[in-house]
């Protein structure tokens, strides 16, 4: 297949990865900012790319700024916090379209990437910190965010799992904060966090799309000119903890159908030679509508809405997923389990195999159709530190064997099993 290349290099610390492509007739440029996911100032970190998504010095509301974009021929800028693994990540994503499709004088690149630094770097302060206005309108949009996740019965119960799985470690904090933060941040507490954050943050840079590489690079070195804190990708630890008993944890709430999660610990991450392996016992047993919790769970014994599995490997983790009825819960957990055993002694077909690692290659040529797809394998690369060359992944990909598939099952240790169930009627 042909390779896309994806070249990475350093501008003042900040890590530029650049993926030169005349795929898309569009530029796609994410900023990303990121540190240890930490309690200490975790909410106010949540906020703050809404607040530097609501003006900067010279547009100083979200109105102009919009305005601004308009005219940068409908560019479009977003920001959002997320969490990977331990990292509490900070991002900015822009998309325009490519300069060589435009009959104009100047570089529409160029425009973008200085107004991109403008939203980090040029906030509209009010007496040397965040205005208030601002802040106060992005607490509230936080409180309506966070109150949307206990909204929806799902999400709430993958949260839960988390927090009680890795209850007193970094992973069990939301990306999102906490609410009982939002009454005691102001906009001077924000702007503190803010200051560290500049000063402490990885920057990663990455731009897809059609454009002259060697004048990308001279543009990033100029316009991000100050000097960021170059910090090298952590080694993610696997090291084996034995789990010495499945906590059993079970809410009750006012709901229609039970959730059902079971949280195990893979002892594999993205940098550890197991990953693909991994990533192929998952896609047998619950990633894909041919996967075994699909089958026999939904399908079979048809005990669930649906059944499925999640990887995620930045922090060694597989979750099942499942809808229930309420009085299936015991025969779900066996059924599930049934097929947690069956990896581990190679119950499976060569067949099943070769059609996960299909399936698996086919969603990796899919993603670099994608500038998001292309970021995200990226990102992946720089994660692991392993090639991000699609023929390598390829590669990887199709030389796990059955006995790598069962020695990476072997490793997952069922943690904590979630049931959201329902209320007791009253009688």
């Amino acid at each position: 297949m042909e390779d896309i290349c994806i070249s990475s290099s350093e501008k003042n610390g900040l890590q530029l990865h650049l993926c030169n492509t005349d795929k898309f007739k569009t530029i796609s440029i994410m900023l990303t900012m990121k540190v240890p996911l930490q309690e200490d100032g975790i909410t106010a970190r949540a906020i703050i790319p809404h607040i530097l998504n609501g003006g900067t010095t010279n547009y100083p509301n979200r109105k102009l700024l919009k305005q601004k974009l308009d005219e940068m021929y409908g560019a479009n800028l977003s920001a959002d916090a997320l969490k990977k693994g331990e990292d509490h990540i900070i991002t900015f994503r822009m998309e325009i379209p490519a300069d060589r499709y435009l009959n104009v004088s100047n570089s529409l690149l160029k425009s973008s990437l200085d107004l991109l630094h403008e939203v980090v770097y040029s906030p509209i302060l009010e007496n040397g910190v965040f205005n208030t206005t601002i802040v106060e309108q992005e607490k509230r949009a936080l409180k309506q965010r966070l109150t949307a996740i206990y909204n929806d019965k799902m999400l709430y119960a993958h949260v839960r799992l988390i927090e009680e799985m890795y209850k007193g470690e970094p992973y069990q904090l939301s990306a999102f904060g906490r609410e009982e933060d939002l009454t005691s941040i102001n906009a001077a507490s924000i702007y503190q966090v803010y200051e560290e954050l500049l000063q402490n943050a990885r920057f990663d840079l990455f731009i897809v799309g059609a454009f002259d590489q060697s004048e990308v690079e001279s543009m990033v070195q100029d316009v991000f000119s100050e000097q960021h804190n170059n910090k090298p990708i952590k080694m993610i630890s696997s090291d084996r903890k034995d789990v010495n008993s499945v906590k059993v944890i079970q809410d009750k709430m006012d709901v229609k159908q039970g959730k059902l999660f079971l949280g195990y610990k893979t002892f594999s991450t993205i940098q550890d030679e197991d990953y693909e392996a991994t990533r192929v016992a998952n896609a047998i047993f619950g990633r894909f509508p041919s996967s075994k919790l699909f089958i026999n769970v939904r399908e079979k014994e048809s005990l669930a809405y649906f059944a499925l599995s999640h990887l995620e490997s930045n922090i060694g983790l597989l979750m099942t997923m499942a809808g229930i009825e309420f009085a299936n819960y015991e025969r779900a957990v066996e059924i599930i389990r049934e097929q947690e055993y069956a990896m581990k002694v190679g119950d499976f077909t060569e067949t099943e195999i070769e059609q996960s690692k299909a399936m698996l290659i086919n969603q990796l040529i899919e993603a670099y159709d994608t500038p998001l797809g292309i970021m995200d394998i990226s990102i992946q690369a720089v994660d692991s530190g392993l090639s991000n060359n699609i023929n390598d992944q390829i590669k990887r990909i199709s030389m796990v064997s059955k006995s790598d598939v069962i020695r990476a099952a072997n490793k997952w240790e069922l943690d904590t099993i979630y049931f959201l169930n329902r209320k007791e009627e009253i009688k």
